[in-house]
């Protein structure tokens, strides 16, 4: 129904003179004290699950919001931590002043997007202050770096974004809802840093949509995507690109499927977060076969809709409309008969019949046909008499805007009036000798609907190419949802056991602590779609 009332035109279909993206994700090792919060994220999650916990004091959306501050730096956790050297936060400045230094000729631009830690000027600790006094630390110009948050009348917007455009203001930190739509500053921009993950989208969308934007001076740019392995990073960007994927499809109509699960959920599960914290190579493989299985799922979705499409023409519109052309080439050749029957002597006019009488005049015929339709009442046509054969009748066309002169006998066929009473006549005659094209042009559209039939019913009986594999790893799947508990997001509460029974029963924390500690990063979300309409 979306795509009956909508034209959707992706960037890839048009073309427009944008930079080119080179997309970089930058993995930062994980701290001793960011891995022992982790797992303190862990026994926070264990406690929830079992019901040990009111959703009013701690629920699985807070431990996600927290696991994202714990990825981006410690000290959103405890000031009083100590800076870590290794962090993605320094990391980040790092890349900006080495870009920094490299652009000073151009005066080349960067914009540094975070969503958490936003200034308050409240004296606490956040990631903004940090970065700016780390920059000017380093020799960065106090003039040269602001917060789009400082520009809070559209006065000082215009006039910062202005500074950012001349590239006398060369390094802005703003969040999406502050930096994203309408935000005009692509000049020369060179590099985005992107230090958290949006929880939609479409954040991302607006984020990239700053740099990669007509206007931009530079053929090349880049997008730093920075990741703190061991944390929530690579999971939330994998849940991102989920949510991309599907949205991809529903604009670029690759999807048929006609419903979906809440893909605007990003809080974890309980199973999802105790993996995660365990290390659990099982979680990867999840997230790949879950990417697979779902677009497996859609191309098989699309066959089956094309199969009950194709078996609904085989039904009904195929042998109706073949039924329909078959009678229309036979009106033609009783027509062409009934034209043949009466020609039309090219020295003597055979005379045309109008409200019963009959003009053996070629030009007062001509003259009666014209009058006769400019007397027409309203656009329902008038039968005005017989020529060759056919009845004749004049009506009024609103579309065209025309008078026209219609032939009737099996089938209708009508042609514009003019104002010259001979040129009427003429066209007439034109119309009624064009029969052998017309029976020719039927006749292939009738063999193009035959091998139309043909072809469909080979279609339908085509089976889901890759049923198979669907089939392999949608059980592999299921096992591992089995596996890491992830179907049960919303538990019933358990029944009470014995000390025995609860003694006995194993640590899920410690069975996961003995897998494999090794975690892989996943690829970065992309906020535009490729040619397939997969997010990259």
């Amino acid at each position: 129904m979306f795509k009956e009332v909508a034209d959707i035109k992706t960037s890839d279909q048009l073309h427009l003179p944008v930079p080119e993206a080179r997309f970089e994700t930058v993995v930062a090792k994980p701290s001793e004290i960011q891995k022992e919060m982790v797992q303190e994220l862990s026994k926070r999650a264990e406690e929830i699950h079992s019901g040990a916990v009111d959703a009013s004091v701690d629920n699985m959306l807070c431990v996600t919001n927290d696991g994202r501050k714990i990825g981006l730096d410690v000290r959103l956790m405890n000031p009083m931590l100590p800076d870590d050297p290794n962090s993605k936060l320094n990391v980040c400045v790092q890349n900006v002043l080495k870009i920094w230094e490299e652009g000073k000729d151009q005066k080349l631009t960067q914009l540094l997007f975070c969503d958490l830690s936003t200034p308050k000027n409240d004296g606490q600790f956040n990631v903004y202050d940090d970065i700016k006094t780390k920059l000017l630390a380093a020799g960065v110009p106090e003039s040269e770096v602001a917060f789009i948050h400082s520009a809070d009348t559209e006065a000082k917007k215009t006039a910062l974004f202005s500074k950012v455009r001349s590239g006398d203001m060369r390094i802005l930190l703003g969040s999406t809802a502050k930096m994203g739509a309408g935000t005009n500053v692509q000049d020369r921009l060179v590099a985005v840093h992107h230090l958290d993950v949006g929880w939609k989208p479409s954040d991302m969308t607006q984020r990239n949509g700053r740099i990669i934007r007509q206007g931009n001076r530079n053929k090349e740019v880049k997008v730093f995507n920075y990741v703190t392995e061991g944390t929530f990073d690579a999971y939330l960007w994998q849940t991102l690109e989920n949510k991309q994927r599907f949205i991809s499809q529903i604009m670029t109509s690759k999807s048929p499927v006609r419903s979906c699960d809440d893909v605007d959920e990003q809080a974890l599960s309980y199973a999802e977060v105790k993996a995660l914290c365990a290390g659990n190579p099982l979680i990867k493989e999840k997230m790949d076969l879950d990417v697979q299985v779902a677009k497996l799922k859609v191309l098989k979705a699309d066959h089956q809709s094309q199969k009950y499409r194709l078996e609904d023409k085989l039904l009904t519109q195929f042998p109706a409309d073949i039924q329909q052309q078959r009678a229309h080439i036979s009106a033609l050749k009783t027509d062409a008969e009934t034209a043949a029957a009466h020609p039309q002597d090219k020295e003597n006019f055979c005379g045309m019949t109008i409200k019963g009488m009959m003009f053996d005049d070629k030009k007062t015929a001509g003259e009666r046909l014209i009058l006769a339709a400019k007397e027409l009442p309203d656009t329902e046509p008038v039968v005005l008499g017989e020529y060759r054969g056919f009845e004749l009748s004049v009506r009024y066309e609103p579309v065209r805007n025309e008078q026209q002169a219609v032939l009737k006998g099996k089938a209708i066929y009508p042609v514009a009036l003019g104002a010259d009473p001979h040129g009427n006549i003429t066209r007439l005659d034109n119309l009624l000798a064009g029969f052998d094209e017309r029976i020719a042009n039927a006749e292939n559209r009738l063999e193009n609907l035959l091998q139309q039939q043909t072809a469909a019913q080979a279609e339908v009986e085509k089976p889901f190419p890759q049923e198979e594999e669907l089939a392999q790893k949608s059980a592999r799947l299921a096992e591992l949802n089995a596996q890491l508990d992830v179907d049960e997001k919303h538990h019933e509460p358990e029944m009470e056991e014995t000390p025995d029974e609860e003694s006995a029963r194993p640590s899920v924390l410690a069975a996961l602590n003995e897998k494999s500690d090794k975690e892989e990063p996943v690829k970065p979300f992309r906020s535009y779609s490729d040619r397939d309409g997969d997010a990259r």
